[in-house]
C-alpha cells in the first residue's frame, strides 16, 4: 500500500564494504510507468528510485502512516512535488489519471510527549535491582575459561580446560566405553584428538568450557572397522514431517538433551584407539583402549 515502510536493494548504486548495509530505508510511493517496478523514496538518498528488489513493511490497515521521525517532512513533500506521482487505480484496469500528491504531510512530524512525574509508574525513589540470575551468571564466568585453545599445549597449561578434559573422561569411565589392552602389530589403531569449545547462554555469555574427545574416524576402514553409517544428524524435512505427523495423530512430542548421548551406543566391531592425549596411563603407555560402546567421530556412532 501506498506510503508504506520498505527497504530497496543497495544493487551497484555505490561501492559497498564489507559490513555495510545492503538495504536502505524507504516509502512505497507507486509504480513505474513502463516497467515491472515500484517507486521508492529513499530515505538515505533523499530521492526517488525504481526497483524490483524491495522488500515491504506493511500495517495492519490500509490508511497510509506518517512517516517516521528521522525523516525530514519538507524534504518528502519537495520530492513528492519534483516528481509528480502518478496514481494508478488497480480496480480500473490501471487507467492512468491526472499526476496528483497522494498524502498532505503534516508540518509537524513530531509529537511531543507529556513527560511529568505524574505519569511515571512505580516508585521513583527505590532503587534499580538486577536480576538474580544476573548475579548467578557473573559469578560463575569467573570460574569459566574466555579464551578457547588452539592446541592441547595451551589447555593443558589452564586449570579450567584440564578440568573440562577430566570431565569427559570421568563420562567415559562411568559409561564402560573402553577397556585397557595391550597393543598388538596386527591391529589398525585410530587416533584420537581434543575439541575444546566455550557454550554460551542464549546472551551469548560463556558459560562453560566444554572438552569433548573424538575419534580419528577417518582412519576406519570400511569392512573392517564399520559397516553401515548414519547421518550425523537429522534432515531438516524429516523434522517437518515428524511435526505435521504428529499435529494430525495428535502425539504429544517431547525433546530432551542427553549428555554424551553417542557413548550409550554398542558397537559391534572390534574398533582400537590410542589413549587420549595428555592422559596417557604411566604403568601401561603403549596399550591401547578397546572399545565397547561409540565414541564420537566414528563413522558408525551415529547408527549405534
Amino acid at each position: 500500500m501506498f506510503g508504506c515502510k520498505c527497504f530497496v536493494l543497495n544493487n551497484g548504486k555505490e561501492n559497498l564494504g564489507k559490513f555495510d548495509a545492503k538495504f536502505d530505508k524507504g516509502i512505497h510511493i507507486g509504480y513505474a510507468l513502463n516497467g515491472h517496478a515500484y517507486r521508492v523514496f529513499n530515505k538515505r538518498l533523499l530521492t526517488v528510485e525504481e526497483s524490483m528488489h524491495v522488500v515491504f513493511y506493511e500495517y495492519d490497515n490500509y490508511m497510509p502512516k506518517p512517516v517516521s521521525d528521522d525523516l525530514e517532512c519538507d524534504d518528502l513533500r519537495s520530492v513528492l512535488h519534483k516528481n509528480e506521482l502518478i496514481h494508478i487505480d488497480v480496480d480500473d484496469s490501471y487507467v492512468v489519471k491526472e499526476p496528483t500528491v497522494f498524502v498532505d504531510l503534516p508540518k509537524e512530524c513530531k509529537t511531543p510527549r507529556d513527560l511529568t512525574l505524574d505519569n511515571v509508574i512505580g516508585n521513583i525513589e527505590k532503587d534499580v535491582s538486577t536480576r538474580n540470575s544476573l548475579n548467578n551468571l557473573c559469578e560463575t564466568m569467573a570460574f569459566v575459561s574466555q579464551e578457547e585453545p588452539k592446541n592441547l599445549d595451551e589447555a593443558l597449561r589452564d586449570k579450567d580446560w584440564i578440568l573440562a578434559m577430566q570431565e569427559e573422561l570421568n563420562q567415559l569411565v562411568l559409561n564402560e566405553v573402553w577397556s585397557l589392552v595391550p597393543r598388538i602389530p596386527e591391529m589398525n589403531i585410530i587416533g584420537t584428538k581434543w575439541i575444546f569449545r566455550n557454550k554460551m547462554n542464549g546472551h551469548g555469555v560463556i558459560t562453560r568450557s566444554k572438552a569433548r574427545l573424538v575419534a580419528k574416524g577417518y582412519n576406519q576402514e570400511e569392512g573392517i572397522d564399520y559397516d553401515e553409517t548414519y547421518a550425523l544428524v537429522a534432515q531438516f524435512e524429516i523434522v517437518r514431517l515428524l511435526l505435521a505427523f504428529s499435529c494430525i495423530k495428535g502425539f504429544k512430542l517431547f525433546q530432551m538433551d542427553v549428555k554424551s548421548a553417542f557413548l550409550n551406543g554398542y558397537i559391534n566391531e572390534e574398533v582400537f584407539v590410542s589413549q587420549p592425549p595428555g592422559f596417557e596411563d604411566h604403568q601401561h603407555p603403549e596399550h591401547v583402549f578397546k572399545l565397547k560402546k561409540a565414541l564420537y567421530g566414528l563413522n558408525q556412532a551415529p547408527r549405534q
